[in-house]
């Protein structure tokens, strides 16, 4: 007789099972031909697609600064130094960490990667009598660093999305009976590109003197905020109990996390005893070149400019989405926007219909969202222009009503998927019956 599956084996054979077809179809597990990337595009199967996958906002990972400070760090230092913190950091570190400090007006530390950096910083923050409340939408990196806790028997639980009055629940019960109790959430949240409502989260910490708060911004990093600080820093100044995470592998245009300390006891206390601070290796020359570079690109003016010209491109991608009644989920002012699809079945049809037309786009499919709430992920950056983004829209404006139909579903189903209002475009009808007309003149004569 068979024996039952745990969870956590039925769990790998999903997302096994997933992948699997995903990549038999072409569309996931790819690997680009380019023999040099313009940012814009990615060429797969021969065939050169405009790339909306990437994270990299600002695309600062092909400015000459950035390459120039990579090449000349590996000319000084070699391609790698290979030291534990805990003992030697190459020279570079503390030059890095100075100006990102610059940024943040607070010590901070380095680390490989945010992964690397969650499983330092969490187990050493939150005490044995702590109390730790997950936003049920956290990114993973925090959920595997979080496991640590369990391990101790430190009270664990998740709420509702974003939702402040739960949080405010269990505080007046968890407050009462644990030192400390932690909420951890994300600035910008990686799949939707909503955001934490940092000023309500400001306003519990104020409320509640045991209440702190845990915040991974990588996605908000560079294209908000004063000086490119994230998301979390444009809503105004760092309160003092806030942990603050981000990450350098997005709009940075580097590689590494960045951990943001209220002082610098903490500070020291994380370094010494954080395990991935002693156990893992560090950035390497490369990356360390690349980061001081953007780091002083973030400490310029040009800064304020970039983050314009992405603002231009997110209102832009909000008003057109909108015009072509296309079900943006969460329209929110970030540069991440997801399309809701509804079944996987119309996912995978519309990914392959995009493709077929030039664009790539993120399948976010089961189990990485539930069953019924497949999606677009499409990422926008600088190296977009209007017109691209206008093309893409166009595209799924016409694609879907088709892709929709071929699985035997319909507008409605994805409207109940994701608990949305239907709203009809008072233009949506005109651009149907000639869908080449381009959004970027409709928008201009409003």
């Amino acid at each position: 007789m068979e024996l039952l599956k745990s969870k956590h084996e039925a769990t790998l054979d999903i997302v096994n099972n997933v992948l699997t077809g995903t990549a038999q179809m072409g569309i996931t597990h790819l690997t680009t031909e380019d023999e040099q990337l313009d940012g814009r595009h990615i060429r797969l199967n021969g065939k050169d697609l405009l790339n909306f996958g990437s994270c990299s906002y600002l695309g600062l990972e092909l400015d000459e600064r950035l390459k120039s400070g990579a090449i000349d760090a590996i000319m000084r230092y070699g391609t790698q130094f290979s030291t534990s913190r805990a003992y030697v950091s190459i020279t570079p570190y503390r030059e890095a960490e100075e100006l990102l400090e610059k940024i943040y007006n607070r010590p901070v530390i380095l680390a490989p990667t945010v992964t690397l950096g969650h499983s330092s910083n969490i187990p050493v923050l939150v005490g044995d009598n702590d109390a730790a409340i997950l936003d049920i939408q956290v990114h993973n990196s925090v959920n595997n660093a979080c496991k640590d806790l369990k391990a101790r028997n430190i009270k664990m639980e998740s709420i509702r999305h974003n939702r402040m009055d739960l949080l405010e629940d269990r505080l007046n019960e968890l407050c009462a009976k644990h030192d400390k109790v932690w909420y951890f959430a994300d600035g910008i949240y990686s799949m939707y590109g909503d955001a934490a409502p940092i000023k309500e989260l400001y306003a519990l910490l104020d409320k509640y003197e045991n209440f702190y708060l845990y915040v991974d911004d990588a996605h908000g990093m560079s294209w908000a905020g004063p000086k490119g600080g994230g998301y979390v820093a444009s809503q105004g100044p760092l309160h003092p109990k806030l942990y603050l995470v981000t990450g350098l592998a997005k709009s940075f245009g580097a590689a590494g996390g960045v951990l943001i300390f209220p002082n610098e006891e903490i500070r020291r206390r994380v370094r010494n005893c954080g395990g991935t601070m002693i156990f893992s290796g560090p950035l390497q020359p490369a990356n360390l070149g690349a980061i001081i570079a953007s780091a002083k690109l973030h400490l310029s003016d040009e800064i304020n400019t970039l983050q314009d010209q992405m603002q231009k491109r997110m209102r832009f991608f909000n008003a057109t989405a909108k015009l072509y009644n296309i079900p943006i989920i969460n329209a929110t002012d970030s540069p991440i926007f997801f399309v809701g699809v509804g079944k996987p079945e119309v996912g995978y049809n519309m990914v392959s219909r995009l493709m077929k037309e030039g664009y790539y786009v993120n399948l976010s499919v089961f189990p990485s969202v539930s069953y019924n709430q497949t999606g677009l992920r499409m990422p926008i950056t600088l190296h977009h222009t209007l017109e691209d983004i206008d093309g893409l829209l166009r595209c799924i404006a016409k694609n879907l009503p088709i892709a929709l139909r071929e699985e035997n579903s319909y507008m409605e189903d994805i409207y109940k998927a994701f608990k949305m209002k239907k709203a009809i475009s008072t233009n949506y009808l005109n651009i149907i019956r000639d869908i080449r007309q381009p959004a970027v003149s409709l928008i201009a004569k409003r």
